[in-house]
């Protein structure tokens, strides 16, 4: 994002608290960046190929699960970063049970899924060698993808809806709120 981007969405360069910035330039500014931390959120970081297995067996040696519980705790340990699709969890695992380091047992009108005896010493070796691919993610994140666009976006929702609904006062004590924040954000980076 260009310096002047900020400028150009609240109303002109130079910045300050410009009193009667068009609410117009502000919802299109915050719209703006809203989008551009969306598309990067959304995109998230790329898993190699083998990730799929390899948080399979890292969960499923912990304790059996079935395909969606699969999904969703990989997505909490990702802190949101990844989430796998069913289309590439239960191929995954049908192949796992192809290759006999998986069974499933139904129960409850779902299949739960647990690790055989090959399996639990395929899991172990794939511990041991590498990381789980949830914390990979992390790592090439380091929340840049993640976290930070989450906030920036919440920001720019809570300010739109102050722009929206707000009075004039309102309006300007909110601007004011956005200027300390950009000067704070700058200085963090001036720290390093």
């Amino acid at each position: 994002m260009s310096g002047s981007f900020l400028g150009d969405a609240f109303g002109g360069r130079g910045g300050g608290n410009t009193p009667g910035w068009p609410v117009s330039n502000i919802l299109e500014g915050l719209e703006q960046l809203r989008t551009q931390f969306e598309q990067k959120t959304n995109s998230g970081p790329r898993m190699n190929k083998g990730d799929v297995r390899s948080a399979v067996l890292s969960l499923l040696i912990e304790q059996p699960m079935h395909g969606y519980q699969i999904i969703r705790e990989i997505e909490e340990r990702s802190g949101g970063s990844w989430k796998p699709s069913p289309g590439s969890v239960y191929p995954t695992l049908q192949l796992l049970t192809d290759e006999g380091l998986v069974q499933s047992e139904e129960s409850n009108g779902r299949k739960t899924y647990s690790l055989t005896a090959e399996g639990r010493a395929a899991a172990g070796d794939e511990t041991t060698e590498r990381t789980a691919p949830w914390e990979s993610a992390g790592t090439r994140d380091s929340g840049r993808m993640t976290a930070l666009p989450k906030a920036g976006v919440e920001l720019a929702q809570a300010a739109a809806q102050v722009a929206r609904t707000g009075d004039k006062e309102q309006v300007a004590q909110a601007v004011e709120i956005l200027d300390e924040a950009r000067r704070k954000l700058y200085s963090i980076l001036a720290q390093g």
